[in-house]
């Protein structure tokens, strides 16, 4: 009886300083978001100014911003600061998520996942450095001049935030293709040949996706589509590097158990 309850102790355990850590690592990623949002908040106003730089630039004259709420003015700005704070701090956001999960992983699988958040980080950020620089101006000169005549043009604060940032999520995502095909090929799921077969059908998705996620206009669903499918071209030609060969099978099963000793060892 005595030795059931020291095994269930000793399972017990390691569990347990599991959710110590991963409590101590979240602790330290809201805190860390809670700093770099109070650097943010004391620049807020003109945070959202930069924000709104892409519309305001295409209204018509003496045209500007409104704000339908009463506490709008002050909570819009304040809620794009803790976006962009925890927007900054996703590096750090990943550090530790791969600190946690990295001494539960085997060489192979270290070497290949810490390069992947790497350029995951990368291409979301320049998803949304896409949408900002290239896509708002083209979208936001075709919207206001197809306003009829006699509408004036002013958008409010709140649904503009809300409408960038939702453009912002949906190219950072999409910019994630080559990740997502690097890592269906590398988990066996596909290949690069069965991939490359269905080019025509990623081509009519892509598309299809830019015209959900982004306004009803061709510009945008455009510079959406054609960026998808050069970054699928980009993840196919890198999947072929991750492709499991067969004849290396024994080779990884006696690196696992050499990986697998090295833990033995270290506890």
């Amino acid at each position: 009886m005595s030795q059931n309850n020291f095994e269930e102790e000793s399972v017990e355990q390691p569990f347990i300083s599991h959710l110590i850590e991963l409590r101590s690592r979240l602790l330290r990623v809201v805190l860390f978001v809670l700093v770099v949002f109070g650097g943010l908040s004391f620049y807020a106003n003109e945070i959202y100014t930069i924000l709104a730089g892409p519309l305001m630039r295409y209204m018509p004259a003496n045209s500007s911003m409104i704000a339908i709420d009463v506490a709008s003015p002050f909570f819009t700005p304040f809620k794009l600061a803790l976006v962009l704070a925890t927007f900054i701090s996703v590096p750090f956001i990943l550090y530790q998520f791969w600190a946690f999960v990295a001494p539960g992983l085997y060489k192979r699988e270290r070497r290949m996942i810490l390069p992947l958040l790497i350029a995951s980080t990368f291409l979301f950020y320049l998803g949304v450095a896409f949408a900002y620089f290239v896509v708002f101006p083209l979208m936001f000169q075709f919207l206001t001049a197809a306003a009829p005549v006699g509408v004036a043009v002013m958008t409010d604060i709140t649904k503009y935030l809300d409408f960038v940032l939702t453009i912002f999520f949906a190219f950072g995502v999409c910019f994630e293709v080559p990740i997502f095909t690097i890592v269906m090929v590398w988990t066996g799921l596909t290949s690069p040949e069965s991939l490359a077969e269905k080019r025509p059908y990623v081509i009519v998705g892509a598309f299809i996706v830019g015209m959900v996620l982004t306004p009803p206009d061709a510009i945008s669903q455009t510079l959406l589509a054609i960026p998808m499918w050069m970054l699928f071209e980009v993840g196919l030609l890198f999947s072929r590097l991750f492709v499991r060969k067969h004849d290396d099978a024994d080779d990884m099963v006696l690196e696992a158990k050499l990986d697998a000793l090295e833990k033995q060892e270290d506890e």
